[in-house]
């Protein structure tokens, strides 16, 4: 009863706080001169959502399905997009959804080296689409011999009717995902592969507000206001916060110990959830190994700094980062993808597109370095 109060508490605090937005634009003074020091790494004909960069320097990348069938995994090498690890992967074929993929929606290399995929399992968040069975996987590549050295299903419980499994990161032998389709955290213990659900439709997993691109509102293809929940996490170098926002913020964080122990009752590990800072509309997050997030702001253009104490500066804002999305910390260096997914029908309530192609993947020399917790 008492954590069941304190949520609705909190609740409340968040509604009385948060400002009323009902116009579809918003004014935003966008900038018009470049950064120098932005370097355009890659190009892809097609839109990305998402990048990793091995130590060796492979870039490898996620696209998204607004532009139709296609590969959903690729390595990108001067502009080409080859399929990865395999053309027959990127078939989807819905009589074997667990060997093929179905929407990679991110991608990263784990502190093991390997890359490791995520596949949403779904179509798409609020578009009425439901999760398929055995499509929603984590699967783990090892790129030098292009094999799948393990995948793990999500079936129910953990996975729901809505369920669109987002975004990965790790924390020794546990990988936290976030789920903005039936909007909660799931928690998959690496060693075992039992997986649980937490943090289900808590105030600081849920939407509160519109999610604004250069200061418009965006909208899904049947015109109502597209709504992301829980969907950006980062895991701190110390592995004790995993921070969480939904794309609109703000920004929420929970020791990782509540979520590690599968016995605690959902509404106890609610319990320790906590608002970290007031954010703002997100496409993409990295940390660094200082806990530093880095997390673009897609209504500016821009790419802001939070500190582990909640401080916040400006790293970048140039007018060619339109909707930056997942972004790739490296030794010395800050990738980040443009994806203008707001020009996009998915955004744009069924509107022609205007993306700009080829889509562009920047580049920014910072002194930063990746968080040993989650990859090398």
């Amino acid at each position: 009863m008492k954590s069941t109060v304190k949520m609705m508490s909190l609740l409340t605090a968040l509604v009385a706080t948060t400002p009323v937005l009902a116009q579809d634009r918003l004014p935003v003074e966008l900038p018009t001169r470049q950064d120098s020091r932005l370097q355009q790494v890659e190009t892809s004909p097609r839109v990305w959502n998402g990048v990793a960069v091995s130590p060796e320097g492979r870039i490898f990348a996620s696209l998204t399905q607004s532009e139709g069938a296609g590969p959903q995994l690729v390595e990108v090498k001067n502009g080409a997009l080859e399929a990865w690890p395999n053309a027959e992967w990127n078939r989807w074929e819905s009589q074997d959804p667990a060997h093929h993929f179905l929407h990679v929606n991110a991608l990263r290399f784990g502190p093991d080296g390997d890359l490791w995929v995520m596949d949403a399992g779904n179509k798409g968040i609020g578009t009425g689409d439901k999760a398929v069975e055995q499509g929603a996987k984590l699967v783990r590549i090892d790129i030098h011999s292009r094999k799948v050295v393990a995948s793990y299903l999500f079936t129910a419980p953990t996975l729901k009717a809505e369920s669109y499994l987002d975004d990965v990161r790790f924390n020794g032998d546990f990988a936290y995902i976030t789920d903005p389709g039936a909007v909660g955290l799931v928690v998959l213990n690496l060693k075992t592969g039992k997986s649980w659900r937490v943090l289900d439709n808590h105030p600081l997993s849920i939407d509160h507000l519109p999610i604004y691109a250069d200061g418009k509102k965006l909208f899904l293809r049947d015109g109502r206001e597209k709504r992301v929940g829980l969907d950006q996490l980062e895991v701190s170098p110390d592995g004790k916060w995993l921070y969480y926002q939904a794309i609109p913020g703000p920004m929420a964080r929970i020791e990782t110990r509540y979520l590690n122990d599968a016995a605690l009752p959902p509404e106890e590990i609610a319990r320790h959830a906590e608002k970290f800072i007031d954010t703002w509309s997100t496409g993409g997050t990295a940390i660094d190994a200082e806990g530093n997030i880095y997390a673009s702001d897609i209504n500016t253009r821009a790419v802001k700094r939070i500190t582990p104490q909640g401080d916040v500066s400006t790293v970048v804002q140039d007018p060619r980062l339109v909707w930056i999305d997942a972004m790739w910390i490296a030794d010395g260096q800050l990738w980040m993808p443009s994806a203008q997914i707001n020009r996009t029908p998915a955004t744009t309530g069924g509107k022609p597109s205007t993306v700009e192609y080829p889509v562009k993947l920047y580049r920014l020399a910072l002194p930063v370095h990746p968080s040993p917790r989650d990859h090398r």
